[in-house]
């Protein structure tokens, strides 16, 4: 359970930081809180993306991860945080990524950033 915490908190830490650097990824919300919050669900609703969707596709795309030497994980990490934004879209939650040139950037500074908090941040075992 602690392990599952620190991963959401990474993952709303990565998200904060790429909607920060990237002005075509939006999060936007009446007052500060209701920003943290909708943050802390899309985190929620990546890390499930991210559990879920992504090995299913890693395992579809092997041949092209063997053949790229891995270069397409960028690729899938752009595909898994379009469609979280798709599915924040779903949920009437104010989160947006514009477009798939933002969404690898974006997927590639919250892959940096969430591995760098995951580093620092206690693991609970």
């Amino acid at each position: 359970m602690k392990n599952f915490v620190v991963k959401t908190i990474a993952n709303a830490g990565a998200l904060w930081v790429a909607i920060w650097l990237l002005k075509d990824i939006t999060l936007t919300g009446d007052s500060t809180g209701r920003k943290a919050l909708t943050l802390v669900v899309v985190a929620l609703l990546f890390g499930l993306v991210n559990f879920v969707v992504k090995p299913v596709v890693k395992l579809l795309t092997l041949p092209l991860f063997i053949l790229t030497l891995g270069l397409i994980t960028l690729v899938v990490n752009a595909l898994m945080l379009l469609l979280t934004s798709w599915l924040a879209d779903t949920f009437e939650l104010s989160f947006h990524v514009e477009g798939f040139g933002t969404a690898v950037v974006g997927g590639l500074i919250i892959s940096i950033v969430s591995w760098a908090l995951n580093v620092v941040l206690p693991d609970g075992d």
